[in-house]
């Protein structure tokens, strides 16, 4: 595959998986034996685990949820990408209570991407400034 190719991967993922929550496009895109190796510690790493950080803690959190790709660079294999999520805050966000607010989750994630698929990821967010933001009110 090309850089542009597996870029083109990774753009796909944001747009299809985190912005649409379409579970036909995340079967399509993620390995059977993908590691996330930024999941947190006892927690899947594994494709269910990528699935439910998105479906089970974001998607409900956040209405109108949206992914801003603002830099994506290929070498080899891996596709780094700085992007943006963003939505507005009207579900429980890992046990803050809906504000109302919008929020944005800056986040770089490194992508190996094997034959189309995503193989692994390595991200950092940050998720952790957001909650203590929305707790303060």
């Amino acid at each position: 595959m090309s850089l542009q190719d597996i870029k083109a991967v990774v753009r796909r993922f944001n747009e299809e998986v985190i912005a649409k929550g379409r579970r036909v496009a995340f079967d399509a895109l993620m390995e059977p034996t993908f590691i996330n190796r930024s999941a947190p510690a006892g927690a899947d790493a594994g494709p269910e685990g990528m699935w439910n950080t998105f479906q089970t803690i974001l998607r409900p959190a956040l209405s109108e949820l949206s992914v801003t790709i603002h830099d994506q660079i290929a070498e080899g294999d891996m596709v780094t990408t700085r992007k943006t999520i963003t939505g507005t805050h009207t579900g429980a966000l890992m046990g803050v209570e809906p504000t109302g607010r919008r929020v944005a989750i800056d986040v770089i994630d490194i992508v190996r991407v094997a034959d189309g698929r995503y193989a692994e990821h390595w991200g950092i967010n940050n998720l952790p400034s957001v909650l203590a933001q929305l707790k303060a009110r």
